[in-house]
């Protein structure tokens, strides 16, 4: 009996500390997401001191375009700096990133304003593909990564609704925003000498290299092109709401931003449904609904239908296109890339098209946006076809990769990183699969109760789409 409440203890003491990379993994994701909002919004309010609102839109639109190569470069800074040398690199840029902030708040010239903006919004890039590769190393299976994604999102936007309303001097802001800044590249120094291997860097054989990794090259093609005509949607949608705004009719407040952090939080949780197979059909309809939404706006509907459509499809959108590519990631050959691709994507796309689309919707005339709008539900709505499809065909080949290996416990393995499976589901599954004990006999050899052993065949049912054992079985010898 003494053994078994040991057991029962050191079980529990394994569940609490993997509760730590968690912990570390959302506030990685939510310092990123507040301070690089943060900084956005202060960038833009200092350079419309200087110059008129187009070009503030044009700078902002600058840096966006700008921090992609961050996120583009930090795969390079990973191989040619190791150890010490990378350590030492990422704590300078966060002093640097600190000086640029304070030297932006004096607006002294536009050309300073704008060169400290576009080297600040470089370094973000990088920490921001950082971020996410890390975040990936301390989780090291995708379990709920959509629900931690949402989680981080719903913190960074109340951090950044906290510090607008508190803060009002922009030399205290910088401040603020320099310090969170200063903790993140701590955080990430500590993961650098602390990270776990993730599931992508262990040892793979030929025949695990061969169809399936086609198979994820196909799929984030088709992702990027598919996070690319939504940016589109939805930045449309950010401007009809904006021009409306613009107009002084209407004051919005701040209570729409809070909506904007509970859509980040609900679209976690919906999208971790059944191991978040239904992600990208939730998105397509929030596409659905936003698209509907332009076309109303445009002829004069409700604007605070379309503010609150606006607030909930961005949540949505932000949780889908971080959380689509950093669950990808794990199978392609440069993870420290493809982590933080969704955000470059969408950044990049979000500042090409900004402008055009602006002086689309100022037209008189309805027709060239009701054309657009439909070119654009068109291509995404096939896009998402063909998507889905890929996925599908992926995930199939992750499993028929996983039965052609050599032993049980490869084979075991394999299934726990396709369907991320913890460790102890992992041990659950191997015993159903390989054994014909019953469940109470694999409750006692595992040393749980028969009720906790049922939560986690529930867990697996749930994270393969079967209901039953047999159907348990027959997925396994496929």
């Amino acid at each position: 009996m003494n053994s078994i409440l040991k057991k029962i203890r050191q079980s529990d003491a394994f569940n609490q500390e993997n509760r730590i990379p968690y912990t570390k993994a959302v506030l990685l994701m939510s310092l990123f997401t507040f301070t690089f909002l943060g900084t956005e919004f202060l960038f833009v309010d200092m350079i419309s001191r200087i110059v008129s609102g187009n070009q503030s839109v044009s700078a902002q639109n600058y840096a966006l375009g700008i921090s992609v190569i961050g996120f583009v470069l930090y795969p390079l800074f990973c191989r040619i700096c190791k150890g010490k040398l990378q350590s030492a690199i990422t704590f300078g840029a966060a002093i640097l990133s600190a000086v640029c902030l304070f030297l932006i708040c004096r607006y002294s010239t536009y050309t300073l304003t704008m060169c400290m903006g576009l080297l600040l919004f470089l370094i973000l890039g990088a920490f921001g593909s950082a971020v996410f590769y890390k975040t990936l190393c301390l989780l090291e299976d995708n379990t709920y990564i959509a629900r931690l994604t949402g989680v981080s999102y719903m913190l960074g936007i109340l951090f950044q609704i906290a510090n607008n309303n508190l803060i009002h001097t922009a030399t205290f802001e910088a401040g603020i925003l320099s310090s969170f800044i200063l903790l993140l590249a701590v955080m990430l120094i500590r993961s650098e000498n602390n990270s776990i291997v993730p599931a992508f860097s262990k040892e793979k054989t030929n025949e695990d290299s061969g169809e399936s990794g086609n198979g994820s090259l196909k799929i984030a093609v088709v992702l990027i092109l598919f996070v690319t005509l939504l940016t589109c949607i939805f930045s449309t949608l950010d401007n009809a709401v904006t021009l409306v705004h613009a107009g002084g009719t209407v004051d919005i407040g701040q209570w729409p931003r809070i909506l904007l952090a509970l859509s980040g939080l609900a679209a976690g949780f919906v999208f971790d449904i059944k191991n978040r197979k239904y992600m990208g059909l939730v998105m397509y309809c929030v596409m659905v609904l936003s698209t509907i939404c332009i076309v109303v706006l445009k002829f004069g509907g409700s604007f605070l239908v379309g503010l609150i459509v606006f607030y909930l499809s961005t949540g949505f959108f932000a949780v889908f296109f971080t959380s689509g590519f950093m669950e990808l990631s794990r199978h392609m050959r440069i993870p420290e890339l493809w982590a933080g691709m969704g955000r470059a994507v969408n950044n990049i796309t979000a500042a090409l098209i900004a402008n055009p689309v602006l002086a689309l919707l100022s037209y008189d005339s309805s027709i060239a946006v009701i054309v657009l709008v439909l070119f654009l539900f068109v291509a995404v709505s096939t896009v998402a076809v063909v998507y889905t499809f890929q996925k599908k065909a992926f995930a199939e080949q992750l499993i028929t990769d996983a039965t052609n290996t050599v032993s049980e416990k490869e084979k075991v393995q394999k299934f726990m990183e396709l369907f991320s499976f913890t460790e102890r589901e992992a041990e659950v599954f191997g015993c159903l699969v390989n054994t014909e004990d019953s469940v109470q006999a694999i409750a006692e050899n595992l040393y749980v109760s028969r009720r906790t052993l049922e939560r986690y065949i529930s867990a697996i049912y749930e994270k393969t789409g079967v209901k039953s054992r047999v159907g348990l079985l027959n997925l396994y010898n496929k």
